[in-house]
């Protein structure tokens, strides 16, 4: 039995009061403190409160993302170089910050509450960049034809606003990001069969719904802003962020709370550990009466099985931790492919021929659409045929397990830039063969379809490496740092991105040294991107091997019964 948890609303459940039935939910109360069951929260049904947030998250956060740059050098008036120095600096920012939602959640206030607060300021951001872009008193009709085409541009002031927004934006997704998956996957209990296999498809159609929202974003909001109005395109999202919040808030009384075993902060608590065990790295066992942990089978934390006299729950949490931190060091090579989706892929396909029909073709911006695309056909596919089919032959209730997984993701990003690395070779050769080597701007006559292949395999590895690499390290912490775990799978993403930046930069300068066309040449008709991807599948096939290594290593964490 439970007694005296910190609940959502404040209150605590006795004994007496906790149901003695078979279908109670050990180690959750619901929204007022009470015992739960089964039959009437959490699941499916709770679940879907929260989706439908995260899909209308997505929808804001893509709709404003992918097309930022064009703002940034229209209306703001930046050169492309700040423009996109801008937009890696707040995209980057937007990634790490779930590090210190996590903190808040899991130490202060808990999920729920952070949430909330999270939609709270998120809706404001959204607001005052919505105001910001109103208050802008020019046209684009009008400054297009001006003579001092820097008078139209905003002042100084409406600048610092509009990056005072934007960043409002990217410290609320710090309270969505960690904090929404893991609400999610809270409400199914893992000690019965049935929703422990419904836990593990979460993830799965998590990103599926996902996936859907960013496509309406990339393709709705961006032809809005660029043909009706900025103020619309930010204006649509503030609305459907509000809509959002009102949702999350009805399912309150469905929902499923996991009880605190104590008022501990595990993050303050963590901390301590590692400074004693720091300060007990040469002190003689004499020094430390406590008896130190045993260690886990195959595993050697060093300074941390040294005695100390913090909890054995605190020490178990730090090294908790520090198991996952190789596997994401591991998972970075994969993070700086997937930002090539984004970046190089949309530069290869501008130049080729992008046609659907003799008068329609496809925006090179739209060609990010793939990507979601194809986790959208594959997601089904993965749950419904091939996790049953693996779960018959390994008995493991997921198919595989969840380090499997990101492996098997791993490897098909290496077959992503060799296929990548192809396809560009094919269309540099076309290019030679047609004369277009110096003529930059001319349309290869190459389909765009070409492409295909590399975007799907790019898709089908981001369900296996990072919807993976969510469930992972949700399952590897205690109920404490649920949401720190998510926050550490969101930082591989968000470190990858400026690792990618920097090899980016790397490449052009050694590559381009000495007076010879760089890899990366603003002409790609003399470019080597072909080469630029190859080095990438390399470098990944390196970070195989590495995660080979850590994960045959790796112990998973015993589930302990509450």
């Amino acid at each position: 039995m439970v007694s005296s948890p910190t609940t959502a609303a404040g209150s605590g459940v006795t004994e007496d009061e906790t149901p003695l039935i078979d279908d109670v939910v050990r180690s959750c109360v619901d929204f007022k403190g009470f015992a739960v069951v089964h039959s009437n929260t959490g699941g499916w049904k709770s679940a879907s409160f929260i989706i439908g947030v995260e899909m209308a998250e997505r929808f804001a956060y893509y709709g404003i993302s992918s097309n930022l740059i064009t703002y940034l050098t229209g209306t703001l008036g930046q050169s492309t170089s700040t423009a996109a120095t801008n937009v890696n600096a707040w995209s980057g920012t937007a990634a790490l910050t779930p590090l210190l939602g996590a903190f808040f959640a899991d130490s202060l206030f808990g999920r729920y509450r952070t949430i909330i607060l999270a939609s709270l300021l998120y809706i404001l951001g959204l607001g005052f960049l919505t105001l910001s872009a109103a208050l802008n008193p020019f046209k684009s009709s009008y400054c297009k034809n001006a003579v001092n085409s820097k008078a139209c541009y905003p002042p100084q002031l409406q600048v610092f606003f509009f990056f005072f927004s934007l960043y409002l934006v990217a410290l609320a997704l710090g309270g969505h990001k960690p904090c929404l998956q893991a609400f999610g996957a809270d409400q199914f209990d893992e000690e019965d069969p049935k929703e422990l296999k419904s836990k593990s498809s979460l993830f799965n159609w998590w990103s599926f719904c996902v996936c859907i929202s960013v496509l309406v974003g990339l393709l709705v909001l961006s032809y809005i802003q660029e043909n009706l109005s900025w103020e619309l395109g930010f204006g649509i999202p503030c609305i459907v962020m509000c809509l959002a919040l009102v949702i999350f808030l009805f399912g309150s009384m469905t929902y499923r709370f996991r009880i605190k075993r104590n008022e501990r902060i595990p993050f303050v608590l963590i901390s301590r550990v590692f400074v004693k065990a720091i300060r007990n790295w040469q002190a003689s066992p004499a020094v430390v009466s406590v008896e130190a942990l045993p260690c886990e089978e195959g595993v050697n934390f060093g300074i941390l099985d040294k005695p100390m006299s913090e909890a054995n729950g605190d020490i178990e949490d730090a090294k908790s931790i520090l198991k996952l931190l190789p596997i994401c060091f591991a998972c970075l090579p994969f993070a700086i492919v997937y930002s090539q989706s984004t970046t190089l892929f949309t530069k290869q396909g501008a130049t080729m021929d992008r046609h659907i029909t003799a008068r329609f073709q496809i925006p090179a911006a739209g060609l990010q659409a793939f990507t979601p695309a194809s986790i959208v056909l594959f997601v089904p596919f993965y749950d419904r045929v091939v996790v049953p089919l693996a779960r018959a032959i390994t008995k493991n209730p997921s198919g595989i397990s969840m380090l499997q997984r990101i492996g098997t993701g791993l490897v098909l990003g290496i077959f992503s830039m060799f296929i990548a690395g192809v396809t560009e070779r094919k269309r540099l050769e076309t290019a030679s063969d047609y004369g277009l080597v110096d003529l930059p701007n001319a349309m290869v006559p190459m389909s765009v379809w070409w492409l295909t292949p590399q975007y799907l395999l790019l898709g089908v590895a981001d369900v296996m490496v990072f919807v993976g690499l969510q469930e992972f390290f949700y399952d590897q912490v205690s109920s404490e740092l649920k949401s720190m775990g998510l926050a550490l799978s969101f930082a591989v993403a968000g470190v990858g991105g400026f690792l990618s930046s920097f090899f980016v930069s790397f490449a052009d300068k050694v590559t381009g040294g000495g007076g010879g066309e760089s890899w990366l040449s603003d002409n790609l008709n003399r470019a080597h991107l072909d080469y630029f991807y190859w080095v990438l599948a390399v470098l990944n096939v390196f970070s195989v091997a590495l995660y080979v290594y850590f994960s045959r290593s790796y112990v998973y964490r015993a589930r302990i019964a509450v």
